[in-house]
């Protein structure tokens, strides 16, 4: 009958099912044989669903299955076997060939193996403990998937080795398996044999046989595919279920075969698992023999492509199977459908029924869909595939809708989450698929009928009844407790399989029918048969859900639901379609005339007429003389007139300002760039850049392009950051907005080639609107016609950008969730959030507006607040469902459409006098209209409201827009308001009148001025009709007053598009007090942080009226259903008209006052306004009077202006509708009275927007969990993501924004279509983008300004790094120079003469600014009054106060630690030829004689220092610097080394002189403490440090200078002698070194230009140069080694040009200095000095016959540095830690006193003292600068109100003259033994002069009183010994006063 020939397996597939079903339908008692074309072509895979699978044995496994299949059967007859040929061997194990074919005996022989069969091992139900071996031709074995195995069989025997086996009934007969059942390959060839290490035949791996894996285990990311037909699946094997996904599908895969898969598990049920139930696991079907006898041939579709041969389900005619099936797919297409989210076709529904994929195959008997379902039920049924197998489906297959999402559910919740791993497999077990199925009825039946199920709901519930069954477990192994005691058994007893139909019956017995349950007994096809009979019987009018369940004690369950409600169905099916389906769905049905039907239905609802042939009668009625009271609108829109009419000031475009909000915002960014940058990774490197460059991209919608380039001009940030000049163009403007469209790459390449362009500029790509296109490049969900889609990832994800190191990217978004995926490009530390208002109650920014947002509109719903500003329309939804039942075949949003236009029309009608129109509109159109069209009337300028109808569908919006039109027109209302198309890709259009309205509203003069932003529609009336699938970043202006999305796509469910449908009425309403404040407030200051509050009965608002006027129960229950005023009378209305019956009246004055709590609750159904609402709090009787006066349809929601209206009527046009009259009450409310004249817009600017929602919507929104949040919160994020597991935490209201994040970055996957998908970090960090910021607010709430100011602040602070704050003040004590006409040099000398520059005399007089609080040095020539020394300024004040200014770092400046530029990396260390810490420590040891022991210094040098030292040859022992000699000459080399001393200034010291010395060659070694050597190596590895000694750790400055100067010189006669050796004189060793403060940052030259007629006349500019400049000229100096000190001036900008006159001067220098340590060999430092050592130094030179020699023409710049230097010294407390302010008067005390002693150095103690309050040692010296304090050998700063007059005890020193000069004081400090008392005796003191002395001990204290013969002239006492306020062993400082006699 066939052959094994792989080529003709068609053929012989054929003949062997023909074969086989002629042999069974001969066997069979059924009359019916099973068809041979199903058999054939719908092969499905075997599925084995139960959850114990694979725990048992594989003999146990087939026992259970005979005896399952037996026990099915009502006759069991037994497989009858062919007969063995007579003589064969039958022998179990052998082949009849008699050969041996067991494992066990075979396993070491050699068996030859044809190409392309592998060894498989065969089970006989004879032999349970054997394998047999057999050849099988691969082809014929499915893959590691279970997938792609041929139908049918080839095989050869091993044994006898016959080949050729192309049947395996054949087969199974040759090798003897005795079968008692029908021969299956998938039951019997169980093993793949493999040979092991030695050889031997062993048995592997199970052969994966059609879905035989755990599906719990089933990765949730493959979903299950909806294809054409849902096949029928066998299920011969119990138990086991899927794990991996299917493979992905080949390119064949036809696309609507998958979609349904993929549908966004979030939107309603249909994208969300709806609710549906676990379809139980099929029985073998009743008749056993067809059973038995049929073989598994049904395969699945997903892998075999269409099907070969017509089936009748498959319809040629069908769109599905031709456009399809057979439409070629783009090469991406398979991965595309596989993850997206499934698009539902808009075609025939046959291509989304079809076979599920792998794990839904069908089963048993097909399902007869009935012809004319639709017709008949009015909705296309949606079936859920639950639990276990689901029949195959046949016939009017168009008329049901299948989804697996429901089964992925299930599946998903099986599968435990990583999270719960840790608590082990056998102690917790996932929910049972029993009690899931209970689960999902439990919440089907709790659903009301306007309600449709949604996935999250059920997973939520999943997730709480599988943790409340093991919360014990989690607990006991959250705490980590070990198990010692048994195991808590769980709470809940598990339901079993024949418990389900009972307890779910049982469930659904309470809910009126809403849920059916039918149970079958052998397979769903029964239950699905039965309920396509009860529908079309009309028995399940009322039933929403139907729950199928086939359960047995022997086997898992089977499931299905069916969704039958008609409103359910329609949303949950309608879900299904993407946004671009939905589009061509609603396309076709307009195209095609399908909605003709409705307009016609319409148009017979009017019992007056068709509504058109009404306009058009009113049109010619009132042609000529049209109504005065709505013409006066139009008039009174020319505000501005000469009679000097009443004019509304209340005008007002809003335009660029920065609130406090958005300046804390644009911080925060900034802060998060800098800890960028400060990061040691280096991926940002402000230091770098000198400016700032940006680039915003928007989406393509031409109003936010628009609107961007407003902000943007109008922030003056282009001007700011200079990169444009004054004349702004708009062209200009419009290089740094980017539209995302199909231009937009040409404009981004040159961004980018501007960034490589210009390294040093930071380019800010700004993302706007981030959320908006995250697709991948590679995928796309849209029509290939829209080249931006994915343009995002190609531009900002494109490499140039990611490694740009001047690319900074910031994500700007309110709905940040996409860009918080597992896969995220952005760190979650760079995510900033917009911050909360509040703070524990406390308001943080002070602002005069209020943000309305999303949580303000939800809190509006709640009880207690007064007026709801999210609405539903019942009377809208009632006539929409009504429709939805009438014409089921149109989209929902058709048919919503058709209806609010029609509602709107008939609303213009009614305002306009055709009142019979009411009652063809809800009283919510109606308000809006109203309040529209009269909206210009109450302004003296014609300001109107805006209202925003938001159309999604841009063909849907057209027709709108054409009909609003046309009914505008014909109502002659063109000039009352405007009605206009917002297109997201066209600009704004609308007409000339209003153009000129808008011109001088805004005082615009431009002819050709047109508006191009919403926002420049402020108080234009007018109906915007917002269309786009989805908003795009547009802002509204403050005169929107009603925000309509009752259009809204309801059935798409996914937070972030609800969101953003909500935030176009985000809102700033301002917050100044007014006078309807009262009510509002509820509203306005109610708390943003909470999105829910409890029913709080007893503090209601109380305070706003009397306490009996709490709400009732009642009252509260019906303010949470906000659908408006006479939602139940207006459906009724609406519905009685769908039933042809005459309509009743709309709501009657009676009804209305019986039911005063509506009247109070309700918003916007009755006249309730804020006045209103006052009002009945106060007069309960008032209020319902008012409502009396109402007439029917008078219902406004803006209706401040009804207390004053009460009369209103609709329905008179001769009358204003606006009279005067009052009602009873208003004489109580004067105050608002006066306010109802003012204008519509100026009140709707101090109120939010009303928002109207679809019902479904609004109760998602105004739905809270437990904890509070709103339902929408956890919806699914966004479209293109997916959650990681339905085993997740919920989340909670408490969460902040960045707990949020953290929550999305673990839950939620990309999809494949997500442009992060391929970013798979896998918890590794590298996947974050360093440079990649992500800045989240909600929408509108200024987000824009503050990413301008950020770029605003951003550029300042760059400036600000390259700028610093330098000392700049003036030389102090020029008043007291010496005034001397001689000029000793030429201004333009280069360099001092030396024999001039001795004779210019010294001038002690300190002129440092820094030292302005120190003593002034008197010399005889000097006359000092008291009036030119300075007010003594605070001790802090030294630092914080001093004069500075910015300075803009030039090329040469000194740097610290912060700088990073290609250049000096090297030189700081980051070399790679050297490590970091390729360093050495040498000791270098000298003795010097007044310290009395030997100094043993470190260097620490880095290798590549090592040149500038000299080591000892055989023991690399450190022995010398390396010097230079006198006459070296080189351009790049500085030939004295530089020390800079510093302490506490690792970072911020200026010790890279890189580019300072400009690159050249020079030695700087760093001198540093012994505590700070570790910290500092860090920060500078690369420079030479010179580290003190330990005992130096609290020593000053003076101690550094000493050992600096002394180490100097011993290295110089070091020097000396090596070099002697080689042959140089002594005095050729270059002898300087140079000493620097670590704050000196930049050098400046002043160059003389002497080209004036006279000598005298001079010029001179000052210019900044480099250091090596400076030191160059200086070491050129003529003899410069005659020169002691040389120095140079401190850069001022107030220095003048007497201070430049003479080039050198002959005074003090401080800062930066050349030191000559051989001249200077015996002046030292004092080295315990902690201030003014350089004075004293300076003082000592000059006194030793030195010269030292100023560079005016040279001057230092120093930095403001505010830690470390002499700030690091903190006096405290020695006894106790904490801080006390000390004051210096408590730094001395008496000899052994009781007095606190200080942990700090006495030397400081006595300097600190001594400045703050010598004058307690030396009264008469106060003040009396003629008569000094002498001070011997030392200068001491005894304060700036004492004079001291220095004089050396040397021999042979240079001193002033003393004669004449009579002193106020003697000060003798630790005097030696030059100071005799012969040398005092010189001296002449006034009478009661003072005296201090000062020692080290008492002792030497005491000594010096004999040996200098004080006590001759010196009168002393013992109370005037003191010393400092130290502890013995700290050494403390002696001193002893006495007064002259």
């Amino acid at each position: 009958m066939g052959n094994s020939y792989a080529g003709q397996l068609k053929t012989t597939r054929f003949e062997e099912v023909l074969h086989n079903s002629i042999e069974a339908s001969l066997r069979s008692n059924n009359l019916v044989p099973r068809p041979i074309f199903s058999q054939l072509y719908l092969e499905a895979e075997q599925q084995l669903s139960s959850l114990e699978a694979g725990s048992r044995a594989d003999n146990e496994e087939e026992e259970e299955e005979e005896e399952e299949e037996g026990s099915e059967s009502s006759s069991p007859v037994s497989y009858q076997m062919k007969p063995p040929p007579e003589g064969c061997c039958t022998t179990d194990g052998f082949c009849q060939a008699g050969k041996d074919l067991r494992l066990v005996s075979i396993s070491n022989e050699h068996i030859e193996v044809p190409s392309g069969f592998l060894l498989v091992g065969a089970k006989s139900p004879n032999l349970p403990d054997h394998l047999l071996v057999c050849a099988v031709d691969k082809r014929f074995l499915p893959d590691d998937n279970g997938r792609n195995a041929l139908l049918g069989f080839s095989g050869n025997c091993v044994g006898c080795g016959k080949k050729g086996f192309c049947y395996f009934t054949e087969f199974s007969n040759h090798i003897n398996l005795k079968l008692t059942t029908q021969p299956k390959k998938q039951k019997h060839l169980k093993y793949y044999l493999v040979r092991n290490a030695q050889g031997a035949l062993t048995k592997g791996s199970v052969i994966c046989w059609k879905g035989a894996e755990l599906r719990g285990r089933q990765s949730s990311s493959s979903t299950c595919s909806g294809t054409v037909c849902q096949l029928p699946e066998s299920t011969g094997l119990s138990g086991s279920n899927v794990s991996e996904p299917p493979p992905n599908l080949p390119p064949g895969t036809p696309q609507a075969a998958t979609t349904i898969d993929h549908i966004p598990p979030t939107a309603t049920f249909g994208s969300a698992a709806y609710n549906g139930k676990e379809s139980p696991k099929q029985q073998l079907v009743k008749n056993n023999l067809s059973a038995l006898t049929r073989p598994s041939v049904l395969g699945t579709l997903i892998n075999s492509g269409p099907p070969k041969k017509r089936h009748k389900g498959w319809s040629p005619e069908s769109p599905s199977s031709t456009e399809t099936w057979n439409s070629p797919l783009n090469p991406q297409a398979p991965n595309r459908i596989k993850n997206d989210g499934g698009s539902l076709s808009s075609l025939p529904h046959s291509a989304l029924v079809g076979p599920a994929s792998s794990p839904m195959v069908g089963s048993g008997e097909p399902v007869s869909v009935p012809d004319n379902l639709l017709k008949i039920c009015k909705a296309k049924p949606v079936i859920f595939k639950g639990h276990g197998n689901f029949p195959y489906l046949c016939g009017n297959i168009n008329d049901v809708i299948v989804s697996p999402l429901l089964y992925t559910c299930y599946r998903n919740s099986q599968s435990l989450s990583r999270a719960y791993e840790q608590y082990g497999a056998p102690t917790i077990q996932p929910i049972s698929e029993e009690m899931q199925l209970l689960l999902t009825v439990y919440y089907l039946v709790q659903l009301a009928s306007d309600q449709v199920p949604l996935i999250e709901d059920l997973e939520q519930i999943f997730m709480r009844s599988w943790r409340e069954s093991h919360l014990s477990e989690i607990r006991q192994y959250q705490q980590m407790i070990p198990q010692t005691f048994p195991q808590v058994p769980s709470q809940i007893a598990p339901v079993t399989s024949a418990q389900l139909p009972w307890l779910a019956g049982l469930a659904a017995s309470s809910c009126n029918d809403s849920v059916h349950i039918i149970e079958c007994n052998y397979s769903l096809a029964e239950g699905l048969s039965e309920m396509f009979k009860l529908l079309i019987e009309g028995k399940l009018i009322k039933t929403n859900y139907v729950v199928i369940i086939c359960a047995s004690r022997n086997r898992a369950i089977d499931s299905c639901i069916v969704i039958t409600g008609k409103y359910q169905a329609r949303v949950l099916s309608e879900s299904m379609l993407t946004p671009s389906d939905y589009q061509k769905e609603v396309n076709y049905q307009l195209v095609t005339g399908k909605v003709e039907s409705l307009g016609s239905f319409f148009s017979t609802l009017c019992s007056e007429g068709d509504i058109d042939l009404l306009l058009e009668k009113f049109y010619q009625e009132n042609q000529g003389h049209i109504s005065s009271s709505l013409s006066a609108s139009a008039n009174k829109s020319t505000p501005l007139n000469g009679t000097g009419a009443a004019v509304c000031t209340s005008y007002e475009i809003e335009r660029h300002q920065i609130r406090p909000f958005q300046l804390a915002v644009a911080q925060k960014l900034l802060s998060h760039i800098c800890s960028i940058a400060d990061s040691s990774t280096q991926n940002l490197d402000l230091g770098s850049f000198e400016k700032i460059d940006f680039l915003i991209c928007v989406p393509p919608s031409e109003v936010t392009y628009q609107q961007t380039l407003f902000h943007l001009w109008h922030s003056g940030i282009l001007l700011e950051l200079g990169l444009e000049k004054q004349h702004l163009t708009k062209q200009k403007v419009e290089q740094y907005v980017l539209k995302l469209d199909a231009e937009a790459q040409i404009k981004f390449k040159v961004f980018l080639q501007n960034s490589m362009q210009n390294p040093h500029t930071l380019f800010v790509l700004i993302h706007d609107h981030a959320h908006w296109d995250l697709m991948s490049a590679m995928h796309s969900l849209y029509p290939q016609t829209e080249l931006s889609t994915g343009l995002v990832d190609r531009l900002l994800n494109c490499r140039e950008v990611k490694e740009a190191p001047n690319i900074v990217t910031l994500h700007v978004t309110s709905f940040p969730y996409a860009l918080q995926t597992q896969h995220t490009h952005i760190s979650p530390y760079n995510e900033i959030h917009w911050p909360s208002s509040y703070s524990n109650g406390v308001d943080l920014y002070h602002e005069n507006k209020k943000y309305f947002g999303l949580s303000e509109f939800i809190e509006s719903t709640l009880s207690g607040h007064s007026i709801p500003l999210l609405r539903y329309d019942s009377s809208f939804e009632a006539m929409v469902m009504a429709l939805g039942k009438r014409f089921p075949r149109l989209h929902s949003a058709v048919i919503r459409t058709f209806v609010l236009i029609q509602h709107y029309s008939a609303a213009m009608m009614a305002v306009c006098g055709l009142s019979q129109m009411k009652n063809y509109t809800s009283v919510e159109t109606l308000e809006i209209t109203q309040n529209l069209i009269n909206s210009s009337r109450q302004c003296p300028s014609g300001h109107g409201l805006m209202v925003v109808l938001r159309i999604p569908c841009t063909p849907l919006a057209a027709v709108a827009y054409e009909r609003l039109y046309n009914v505008r027109e014909r109502l002659a209302l063109e000039d009352n308001f405007e009605i206009i198309l917002g297109n997201p890709n066209s600009g704004i259009t609308i007409g000339k009148h209003f153009v000129e309205q808008l011109k001088v509203w805004q005082k615009i003069e431009d002819v050709d001025w047109r508006p191009q932003t919403y926002l420049e529609l402020e108080g234009l009336p007018c109906i915007l009709i917002f269309s786009g699938m989805d908003p795009q970043g547009e802002s509204l202006p403050r005169s929107l007053r009603y925000c309509d999305l009752r259009l809204i796509n309801s059935s798409s469910l996914v937070r972030t598009t609800l969101e953003q449908e909500l935030g176009l009425a985000a809102y700033f309403v301002s917050s100044e007090i007014h006078t309807e404040k009262a009510v509002v407030n509820d509203v306005l200051e109610s708390d943003p942080e909470k999105l829910s509050s409890t029913d709080n009965e007893d503090e209601e608002i109380a305070t706003e009226g009397s306490t009996s006027e709490k709400q009732s129960p009642m009252k509260r229950e019906r303010s949470h259903s906000h659908d408006s005023a006479s939602s139940s009378l207006s459906s009724k209305a609406s519905i009685t008209a769908f039933c042809s019956e005459p309509s009743p009246p709309l709501v009657t004055a009676g009804d209305r006052a019986k039911s005063p709590h509506q009247v109070l609750s309700n918003s916007t159904e009755e006249t309730t306004n804020n006045h209103e609402r006052q009002k009945q709090k106060v007069d309960k009787g008032a209020q319902t009077a008012t409502s009396k006066h109402l007439p029917p349809g008078s219902e406004q929601p803006d209706t401040k202006q009804n207390i004053k209206s009460a009369q209103i009527s609709i329905t008179s046009s001769s009358s204003s509708p606006f009279s005067s009259s009052s009602s009873s009450s208003a004489p109580t409310h004067n105050s608002f009275i006066l306010q109802t004249s003012q204008c519509s817009m100026t009140k709707s600017s101090k109120q939010p927007p009303i928002v109207f929602l679809p019902k479904l919507v609004y109760d998602i929104i105004t739905s809270t969990d437990s904890s509070g949040l709103p339902k929408s919160s956890s919806l699914l994020p966004y479209h293109s993501v997916m959650w990681a597991s339905s085993f997740r935490p919920l989340m909670s209201k408490m969460m902040t924004c960045t707990e949020q994040s953290l929550y999305y970055r673990q839950w939620t996957v990309p999809k494949p279509i997500h442009m992060d998908y391929n970013n798979r970090n896998e918890g590794r960090m590298d996947t974050f983008h360093p440079r990649r910021l992500l800045l989240s607010g909600p929408p509108q709430i200024g987000k824009t300004g503050a990413y301008l100011q950020f770029l605003s602040i951003l550029s300042r602070m760059l400036i600000r790094l390259t700028e610093v704050d330098v000392y700049d003040e003036e030389e102090i004590n020029i008043s007291i120079k010496e005034e001397s006409d001689q000029c000793y040099h030429q201004p333009g000398d280069t360099w001092p003469d030396l024999e001039t520059l001795k004779k210019i005399p010294f001038d002690y007089t300190i002129h440092d600014p820094k030292y302005e609080d120190a003593s002034l040095i008197c010399s005889k020539l000097q006359t000092v009054n008291s009036e030119d020394r300075p007010v003594s300024r605070r001790q802090e004040d030294m630092y914080t106060h001093r004069q500075t200014t910015r300075m803009r770092l030039s090329k040469y400046a000194a740097y610290n630690t912060y700088h990073h530029c290609e250049q000096c990396h090297q030189y700081m260390g980051f070399n790679p030829r050297y490590q970091l810490y390729e360093s050495t420590l040498h000791a270098f040891a000298f003795s010097y004689s007044m310290l009395g022991e030997e100094i043993q210094l470190h260097f620490i040098i880095p290798k590549s220092k090592e040149h500038h030292f000299v080591f000892s040859q055989p023991g690399r022992q450190l022995e010398s610097m390396r010097l230079p000699l006198v006459t070296d000459k080189s351009e790049d080399f500085i030939k004295s080394p530089t020390f800079t001393p510093t302490t506490g200034r690792h970072e911020h010291g200026l010790f890279n002189l890189y580019h300072a010395m400009d690159g050249a060659s020079h030695l700087h070694v760093l001198v540093v403490k012994e505590y700070e050597m570790a910290i500092y190596k860090k920060y500078w590895p690369n420079h030479i440090m010179l580290v003190l000694p330990s005992i130096f750790n609290s020593a000053g400055v003076g101690a550094a200078h000493f050992l600096i100067k002394e180490l100097s010189y011993h290295n110089l006669e070091l020097e000396r002698n090596r070099q002697e050796e080689l042959g140089i004189k002594p005095q050729d060793i270059w002898p300087f070194i140079v000493i620097s403060d670590d704050s000196c940052v930049m050098w400046n030259a002043v160059e003389v230009d002497c080209s004036g007629d006279r000598k005298s006349d001079y010029t001179w500019t000052e210019r900044n140069v480099s250091l090596k400049h400076i030191l160059q000229r200086i070491e050129a100096t003529p003899n410069v080694t005659h020169y002691a000190l040389i120095g140079m001036r401190k850069w001022s900008s107030k220095t003048n040009t007497a201070e430049i006159k003479e080039p050198f001067s002959c005074c003090h220098v401080h800062d930066f200095i050349m030191l000559n340590v051989d001249l200077t060999q015996n002046v030292q430092y004092n080295q315990n000095r902690f201030t003014c050592d350089d004075v004293d130094f300076n003082l000592r030179v000059h006194s030793a016959g030195l010269l030292i020699c100023r560079f005016n023409h040279f001057s230092v710049m120093k930095k403001q540095i505010t830690v470390g230097g002499q700030r690091s010294f903190h006096i405290k407390s020695k006894v106790s830690d904490i801080p006390v302010s000390i004051s210096p008067a408590q730094y001395i005390c008496a000899p052994d006193s009781k007095h606190t002693f200080l942990a700090a150095p006495a030397q400081l103690l006595l300097e600190k003292y001594l400045q703050y309050h010598s004058h307690r040692f030396f009264p008469l010296s106060l003040k009396n600068y003629r008569h000094p304090v002498l001070s011997v050998d030392c200068y001491l700063n005894l304060g700036p109100q004492i004079a001291v007059c220095y004089v050396s005890s040397r021999p042979h020193s240079l001193n002033i003259s003393s004669s004449g000069l009579t002193f106020s004081g003697l000060l003798l400090y630790l005097c030696d033994s030059f100071v005799v008392a012969s040398f005092l005796k010189k001296f002449h003191f006034l009478k009661g002069a003072t005296l201090c002395v000062i020692c080290q001990d008492r002792n030497s204290l005491r000594q010096t009183v004999v040996r200098l013969e004080l006590e001759d002239e010196w009168q002393f006492r013992l109370r005037d010994e003191f010393q400092t306020a130290n502890a013995k062993e700290d050494r403390p400082l002696f001193f002893l006063t006495g007064r002259h006699i």
